[in-house]
């Protein structure tokens, strides 16, 4: 079931906010502890996690901007606010990866394995699973909502919990296997470069204008030609994409010999039938047969 624009909204910010709140608290918690134990690599994986409110926040502003109403510089609305986050928190992914691998790498040339207090490991024990959760809700959140930006902040979650666990592995199995959080560290790496490709290619793509699902416009045409046989088809099919608003455009061929209230009449009944396959406002451009118009001057 497709959620309302509000319901949307909603949705986004209570994951917004709800992530804030909790990188917030983690924040604090892996900070204190990681001065208390005097560790570095601590101090610095808390201020990651308070990182990730930012991505969080842009998520927010995102959904609000989009929320906004058309005016008279945005004819069609500020739909396209959300696709430009999505860019933004993908950017800042990569940003994530490309860190996960310069350590990963660095550790591996310089022989660094990891060892902590039994404190140290169960904040990150912790802080795995509450960012994993959050990660979780944030994938649901974006399949619900239909939401890349979503399903990026997802992704930011999820790489700060790889990043607790491959501390809490290295602390572990250090002194057996110095060279194990390392090797691991450059797998998730990968992994999160990745899906920050993904989703900055598939936002900026859509921001670029894609072009109208082939089995839409094979079912459009379909639906046209058994209504109206006599027509030559619909072609030039362009669909403009605004958030959840789309503006769709297309020519008709109609007999060069038909009126032009019939004419009128074939073109709105058109629009209906693509304004329900295309969930938008529909122009139709009426052009006549030109084999039609031979022989006249």
């Amino acid at each position: 079931m497709k959620l309302s624009s509000l319901s949307r909204k909603h949705l986004a910010y209570l994951e917004g906010y709800l992530s804030i709140f909790l990188n917030l608290a983690l924040f604090v918690l892996k900070f204190l502890v990681g001065r208390r134990v005097g560790s570095v690599a601590m101090v610095a994986d808390a201020w990651h996690t308070l990182s990730d409110s930012l991505t969080s926040f842009i998520v927010i502003i995102g959904f609000w901007l989009a929320s906004k109403p058309a005016d008279r510089e945005h004819a069609f609305g500020h739909g396209k606010a959300e696709s430009v986050a999505s860019v933004v928190i993908g950017t800042l992914l990569a940003v994530v990866g490309g860190n996960f691998l310069y350590e990963s790498v660095f550790r591996l040339i310089h022989h660094q394995g990891m060892s902590f207090s039994q404190l140290a490991v169960i904040v990150f024990l912790v802080s795995a699973v509450i960012k994993e959760a959050l990660a979780q809700f944030s994938f649901w959140a974006g399949k619900k909502a239909a939401s890349a930006s979503l399903r990026a902040d997802a992704w930011h979650h999820r790489s700060d919990a790889i990043a607790s666990v491959l501390i809490v592995i290295g602390a572990l199995f250090s002194q057996k296997a110095w060279w194990l959080d390392g090797v691991m560290g450059i797998g998730v790496s990968l992994l999160i470069l990745k899906a920050s490709i993904e989703i900055v290619r598939s936002s900026a793509s859509y921001l670029i204008g894609e072009a109208p699902a082939q089995d839409k416009v094979n079912r459009v045409a379909e639906s046209i030609q058994k209504e109206f046989p006599e027509l030559e088809g619909i072609h030039h099919l362009h669909v403009h994409h605004y958030g959840e608003h789309n503006e769709v455009t297309a020519h008709l061929k109609v007999p060069g010999k038909m009126s032009v209230d019939e004419a009128h009449n074939i073109a709105t009944r058109v629009e209906e039938l693509m304004k329900k396959e295309f969930n938008g406002d529909v122009t139709i451009h009426v052009e006549p047969e030109k084999h039609d118009e031979e022989g006249h001057g």
